[in-house]
């Protein structure tokens, strides 16, 4: 997720949208520029160069390891053995091993009310790809994935409504850090909706239509050209036939594993965001240098966190 539609992709545009944002300030200094002509072709061409770079990095890191490599779609056939549909031609091969690791990630929440297949509505993922430019948007979920999102949007030309649950944005840190980054991006927002739930969406010719309720049961709507649901992600764990490998996955989909990243089957390991929060991608890596070790051997090895950095 990280490198292909997380934070990788998401920081180089945000690079992007500071330097934008950094160059208005200076015709107070003194030095002013033209309004900028943003190539939506070329922007996108720029994130996926960066994501090549690095994804390129690793391919040829497992090369030089003899790391073998299948692309394909892939569930357990038994304790063993490991289905795939390839993606090159469709077709199926099977793979024995002595152990896995299991590290199938997760994906964004789709909100069940919300019109299917509308190019207007969508996840983080979706967003990344930059379809548009919309002069209206709405970000449900005042969380860090839709902050971040909304700000490229916003120096894009897009006027943000944010609407959430909770009473507060990016609910994980500090409130006076909150305050400082809500003061300085009060002009990205039309609307601010706390304590306010969505309620309902139709597609329009024109535009989504959403309805909104506060908590004190008022209600309100608004039009908007792209709606971004970024209200959090959920783990793959029903994706990957883990029953036939005896593998237990809990209700909401995590993979409940012990210190040394083992599952109730000994000799798979799972590791990352299918194992549960925080969903880092920092914090899967130390998982699996935890998870190679045991597999190799290491009895000590073990997954000891007594703190993990957060960043947005």
């Amino acid at each position: 997720v990280c490198l292909n539609v997380g934070c990788v992709p998401s920081k180089a545009l945000l690079h992007v949208a500071a330097v934008m944002d950094e160059v208005k300030h200076f015709e107070a200094l003194g030095v002013s520029f033209a309004e900028p002509v943003v190539d939506l072709g070329k922007l996108k061409a720029h994130k996926e160069k960066v994501i090549g770079k690095l994804t390129g990095g690793l391919a040829a890191m497992a090369k030089m390891r003899k790391v073998t490599v299948v692309q394909g779609t892939g569930e357990f056939a038994d304790p063993f053995h490991l289905k795939v549909q390839l993606t090159k031609d469709g077709s199926t091969q099977t793979i024995r091993f002595k152990q896995a690791i299991i590290a199938a990630g997760s994906e964004a929440v789709k909100l069940p009310f919300l019109p299917k297949d509308d190019p207007r509505i969508v996840t983080s993922t979706g967003a990344l790809e930059l379809r548009q430019r919309p002069k209206k948007m709405l970000v449900i979920g005042g969380g860090i994935i839709g902050l971040e999102m909304g700000t490229v949007y916003s120096t894009l030309g897009a006027k943000l409504d944010v609407v959430e649950m909770l009473d507060g944005l990016m609910q994980g840190a500090d409130r006076d850090l909150v305050k400082v980054w809500q003061k300085m991006n009060a002009h990205r927002f039309d609307r601010l909706m706390l304590k306010t739930k969505t309620v309902g969406a139709e597609a329009t010719q024109d535009g989504i239509r959403v309805m909104f309720e506060g908590l004190d049961g008022a209600k309100s709507e608004g039009f908007y050209d792209l709606v971004l649901q970024a209200v959090g992600r959920s783990p793959n764990g029903k994706k990957i036939g883990a029953e036939k490998a005896g593998v237990i996955v809990g209700e909401r989909g995590f993979i409940p594993v012990d210190v040394q990243m083992r599952t109730n089957v000994p000799h798979i390991f799972a590791i990352g965001d299918i194992v549960g929060q925080p969903m880092l991608a920092h914090k899967a890596v130390h998982e699996a240098h935890v998870a190679a070790e045991v597999a190799s051997g290491d009895t000590k090895a073990a997954f000891d966190a007594r703190v993990i950095p957060s960043v947005a």
